[in-house]
């Protein structure tokens, strides 16, 4: 073989292989993203205030798909009503561990659904004082609130979802909560109800 037919061959060899292997590269890449990596999460929040220590299964799988499909954020929002003789930062030991019971099964149902979670709790005078103070602090696009249609619920009055309807700014989404399927609280609390809301 020619001195520079060999000087040819000996440059060509490596640059095949490297070649080869960038490519090889590329498409492991191209696949580890399509198979293992899940697509950008967006901005997207959706607001799923409540009251109490059960929640609507229906409104809490709504809310779970929504922002699923739409790579969205759910904050969960445990709504406490302070009374006036008490500054609004006051410490509620009971209400706050009722609340961190019912944000756990949240969060275990939302890990297995692949949705992140960011739990808030509101507090305001009354129920409408906290939605309001809600909406204020989180920019979400849309809002799944459960109706009360039982004693066995936690949910929304008639008149609170008239007002969240006339009032908030996001799309609002309401639920009436099925009676035989209720998110279980993880462990039994009791802690005071809130009182009944009033307009702010």
């Amino acid at each position: 073989m020619e001195p520079a037919l060999v000087s040819l061959v000996d440059v060509l060899i490596p640059l095949i292989a490297l070649t080869a292997g960038a490519v090889i590269a590329l498409i492991v890449m191209r696949r580890g993203r399509s198979g293992g990596e899940q697509a950008p999460r967006s901005t997207a929040k959706i607001l799923f205030p409540f009251v109490g220590a059960e929640l609507s299964e229906r409104a809490l799988e709504a809310a779970l798909r929504l922002a699923r499909v739409e790579r969205a954020t759910v904050v969960p929002a445990y709504l406490v009503s302070v009374p006036l003789s008490l500054s609004l930062d006051a410490p509620f030991p009971r209400t706050c561990d009722e609340a961190f019971s019912v944000f756990e099964a949240i969060e275990q149902r939302a890990s297995r659904a692949g949705v992140a979670v960011d739990s808030r709790i509101a507090r305001g005078r009354n129920l409408r004082h906290a939605l309001r103070q809600l909406i204020a602090e989180v920019p979400a696009q849309r809002i799944v609130v459960a109706a009360a249609s039982s004693s066995r619920h936690d949910g929304f009055s008639v008149d609170d979802t008239a007002w969240l309807l006339r009032n908030a700014p996001h799309e609002v989404v309401v639920l009436r909560p099925d009676p035989e399927r209720v998110a279980p609280r993880t462990r039994p609390v009791s802690a005071p109800r809130a009182p009944a809301a009033t307009a702010v």
